[in-house]
């Protein structure tokens, strides 16, 4: 059975989160945010249906902010995992520099989420190779988050 494009692009809030948290935890791995990595956050936190108060406000305490859990996320497919890690990838990079602490955390994501060493390192490089603009597509852009209704 082939699984249609479109619905495995739809992900639910809590994996819009995972995915938001996920990526602030990995700009705080080096301990440093640079302007790139704030512009890049700011997309991605837009594209997940974020407020942009909520966005900037958890960029900016993401440092210090000592109640965020630091366990990488584990996703419900590897579909949606290795997209992440493709932004991470992208992310971690933009600031013209992959440092060890962000590559070891996507690489333990990747590991905690069954994708094989080989892909993240193949993916690694394309990023490495790939010239940088803010501007590029992200993964996530492709992403629908599925708010679940109630019924009355």
């Amino acid at each position: 059975m082939k699984i249609k494009k479109e619905s495995v692009n739809h992900i639910t809030v809590r994996e819009g989160s995972d995915y938001f948290r996920g990526l602030l935890l990995l700009i705080s791995k080096d301990r440093k945010i640079s302007e790139p990595e704030i512009i890049l956050m700011k997309r991605i936190g837009k594209a997940l249906g974020f407020e942009k108060y909520f966005c900037n406000n958890a960029i900016h305490e993401i440092l210090e902010n000592e109640h965020v859990s630091i366990e990488p996320p584990k996703f419900s497919t590897n579909y949606l995992a290795k997209k992440f890690i493709k932004d991470g990838l992208m992310l971690a990079g933009s600031d013209n520099e992959i440092h060890a602490f962000e590559e070891t955390w996507l690489k333990t994501t990747a590991e905690k989420n069954g994708i094989d060493v080989e892909w993240f390192l193949r993916e690694k490089e394309i990023a490495a190779g790939r010239r940088r603009d803010l501007d590029d597509h992200l993964e996530v852009d492709d992403l629908t988050i599925e708010h679940l209704r109630r019924d009355p």
